[in-house]
């Protein structure tokens, strides 16, 4: 939209180290809600800002608040920052600061961002150190303040960028507890493209007779920008993208899920399709590397979710493609923002497959647009009208550009966004950087990293020489030949003692000198310290004798007395098994056995 040319930003009573640095950057014509919201702004009323996306928002409230900074003076204090701008997401609060930090240091002022999934070292650091403006998501920044690590008692300035996108992500709760908390004469700044959500409700309970400028309205389009509706098979669905992503430009891709980002992602880069994504499954760390490779031109190509909708600024967009419609004209009208901006044209493409056809009509009509329809394949000369160019793909080899995605899927904790359970939202043992165990800041060297000058801490010097040891002729040892006669049984120095010759014949009975005994022929006998020989057994049946209570076998041996074939009387026995012994009463066989373990005062395991 064109803005007024006759009127200058020094003409809106800014600050005129601001102006000067605006006319230094060429920024000299204030857009329409600039123009409309800066005085107001600066004479310290309650501003209500409506527009749409693009239309110069930041500068809006970022202007007039260090403005009005300058001209209170006051010194700075360890965690009171002067200044409170609230933002959605992260992306757009490392945004919004990229636009503050330089303006703020023209005037000696410090800027400072705070979100999650980060550590809290560097931003306690900032806080401790003192800062004039920070720029904070509602989570985090209501964590500092019940861990009692910022103090509101100083803020001069509170603004409220995108209230209804932070109400759709349920940060009002956190907004109104960081309202409260701040000083009741203190200026509010709210901008949003609409007024429900509750957004009405912060309206009433905390801005005081805001004046409010409704610049454009959230339905109204962009003149600048062409809507395309793309009517196209299942199955051409990747070749049309594939077509348009690959043409010389910019080319911002829309998913409806993370897991389609990333999908979406992968298979622009196997195509050759220089490709990054930006969702809520990735780090912190990869989403401002994989933004920062978008914005600067390795990558032409970025697949996001609606978290690039809001807020993300990446100039010369040429082309936003709706890969899968969203579900809400809202939600439309935010991603056809992402181009067009500032006044530049742009192509918004919108893919529809036959079952989508009446979501996409509603959808665009809940719009105010009217888009033009075409039905075509991925080899349709349209497509080159939509992105013309020459289409260029790379090896895929060749572009590094998803280290994080990879890294995490190979199951490295972070300290910046992975689980754990520990306060700065990592997992155990991450590093204190925001990076994992073994990351490139804290990876051992490689040997071939390794200085080949003597370490410090040891002793790498030369060693000393060797000396030599003795090695003269060694005494000779004498061996005695062992006779290869008859052995003579005479005890040999030092081994055992030899037994003699051994002889091939009958054995007579004799012990021999220290050997087992040999017993001859068994002939009933006792030998000597050995076994008893119990003598022949028979063939033939048995006597029925009992044995004697020496033990053994059945059958008669020397000196027992024999067993009477009576049966036995029951009578108890000491300490065995039933049966009557020499010297013992018997028990009754039929007496009931004892079941195991149940022997009196006793237990047996």
């Amino acid at each position: 939209m064109a803005s007024n040319a006759s009127i200058s930003f020094a003409q809106l009573g800014l600050h005129s180290a601001l102006v000067e640095y605006l006319n230094h950057a060429g920024i000299t014509t204030p857009f329409p809600i600039q123009e409309a919201t800066i005085p107001d702004a600066i004479a310290g009323r309650d501003v209500l800002g409506r527009g749409r996306t693009g239309s110069g928002k930041t500068l809006a409230f970022a202007l007039p608040l260090l403005t009005r900074l300058a001209e209170s003076n006051r010194r700075r204090q360890p965690n009171k920052p002067r200044a409170l701008i609230l933002v959605p997401t992260r992306e757009l609060a490392n945004q919004v600061n990229e636009v503050i930090m330089p303006l703020a240091k023209a005037l000696g002022m410090f800027t400072t961002t705070i979100y999650g999934g980060v550590g809290y070292g560097g931003q306690l650091t900032a806080l401790r150190k003192g800062v004039d403006v920070v720029v904070a998501c509602p989570g985090r920044l209501v964590d500092h303040l019940n861990s009692r690590n910022i103090n509101f008692s100083e803020v001069e300035v509170t603004v409220l960028d995108e209230a209804d996108h932070m109400a759709e992500l349920g940060f009002l709760q956190h907004v109104e507890e960081i309202l409260r908390q701040t000083p009741e004469d203190s200026q509010r700044l709210l901008f949003s493209a609409t007024l429900d959500r509750g957004i009405d409700r912060l309206v009433r309970n905390y801005l005081h007779n805001p004046v409010t400028h409704e610049v454009d309205s959230e339905q109204s389009p962009v003149d600048a920008m062409a809507h395309h509706v793309l009517h196209i098979r299942n199955d051409d669905r990747f070749g049309v993208l594939k077509s348009l992503c690959a043409a010389p430009g910019k080319t911002l891709v829309f998913t409806r899920t993370k897991h389609g980002a990333a999908r979406l992602a992968e298979q622009l880069m196997k195509a050759g399709v220089p490709s990054v994504e930006l969702h809520g499954n990735l780090s912190q760390a990869a989403r401002a590397r994989n933004l920062s490779a978008f914005s600067s031109g390795r990558a032409e190509t970025l697949v996001a979710t609606d978290i690039a909708a809001r807020g993300i600024h990446v100039d010369d967009i040429a082309l936003v493609i709706h890969a899968d419609p969203p579900e809400e004209h809202k939600a439309y009208l935010h991603r056809s923002g992402r181009t067009a901006r500032a006044g530049a044209t742009g192509t918004v493409v919108t893919l529809m497959t036959d079952n989508q056809r009446r979501n996409v009509r509603a959808l665009t009509k809940s719009a105010g647009i009217e888009p033009t329809t075409t039905r075509v394949t991925p080899e349709d000369d349209f497509l080159a009208e939509l992105a013309p160019g020459e289409r260029v793909f790379r090896e895929s080899t060749s572009i590094v550009l998803h280290e994080e995605r990879l890294d995490s899927a190979r199951g490295g904790g972070r300290r910046d966004g992975g689980g754990g359970g520990r306060r700065d939202g990592g997992s155990r043992g991450g590093r204190r950087d925001g990076g994992s165990r073994g990351g490139d800041r804290d990876r051992a060297p490689r040997f071939s990293d390794r200085s080949d000058a003597p370490r410090a801490d040891r002793n790498d010097g030369p060693r000393p020489e060797r000396t030599e040891r003795n090695d003269g002729p060694r005494p000779e040892r004498t061996f005695t030949p062992r006779s290869s006669g008859p052995r003579e049984g005479a005890p040999r120095e030092g081994g055992f003692r030899d037994r003699g010759p051994r002889t091939a014949g009958p054995r007579d009975g004799a012990p021999r000198e220290g050997g087992f005994r040999d017993r001859g022929p068994r002939d009933g006998a006792p030998r000597e310290g050995g076994f008893r020989d119990r003598g022949p057994r028979t063939a033939g049946p048995r006597d029925g004798a009992p044995r004697s209570s020496a033990g053994g076998y059945r059958g008669a041996r020397d000196g027992a007395a024999p067993r009477s074939g009576a049966p036995r009387t029951g009578g108890p026995r000491e300490g065995g098994f039933r049966g009557a012994r020499d010297g013992e009463s018997g028990r009754p066989a039929s007496a009931a056995r004892k079941p195991y373990g149940a022997s009196a005062g006793k237990k047996r395991y």
